[in-house]
């Protein structure tokens, strides 16, 4: 019998970093996404956030490099399904002090949808407060 894939979710600070070498998250971002043994999963709205950063910030080249990593399969790329939508919505609404935000409400509804408790994040901030719908803290990595 087949184990299941764990499954990570993977928010826009570790995939920034990975790209920047200068990045001070680089090192443990790039071991944990080149070694993860399981499923990495980055919904779309990220990868916007992310291709915007690595853009503005490392240029074209760095942002073309970037989009090859993605069509090279690394990762398994998740659209926003339209019952995500209300819930992301929910938790901007919710959590409207820190702020979320859309595109972090988008990360804590995928994980849900794929039954996971575990994301990719340098973000300690809103991700260390953000609580499933059972209540339950998310596992942060690197």
């Amino acid at each position: 019998m087949d184990r299941p894939r764990r499954v990570i979710v993977v928010d826009a600070g570790p995939l920034y970093a990975y790209v920047d070498s200068d990045d001070e998250s680089h090192t443990a971002s790039k071991a944990l996404l080149t070694s993860y043994p399981g499923v990495l999963v980055v919904p779309t709205l990220v990868i916007t956030e992310v291709v915007y950063l690595i853009g503005t910030r490392l240029g074209a080249r760095a942002e073309v490099r970037f989009l090859g990593d993605l069509a090279s399969g690394a990762f398994d790329i998740d659209p926003v399904h339209p019952a995500d939508w209300l819930y992301m919505a929910d938790l901007v609404a919710r959590y409207r002090n820190l702020p979320l935000g859309t595109t972090d409400a988008s990360v804590v509804a995928c994980a849900q949808r794929r039954g996971t408790h575990v994301i990719a994040t340098t973000d300690r901030r809103h991700f260390g407060v953000v609580r499933s719908r059972t209540g339950t803290a998310f596992t942060l990595l690197p």
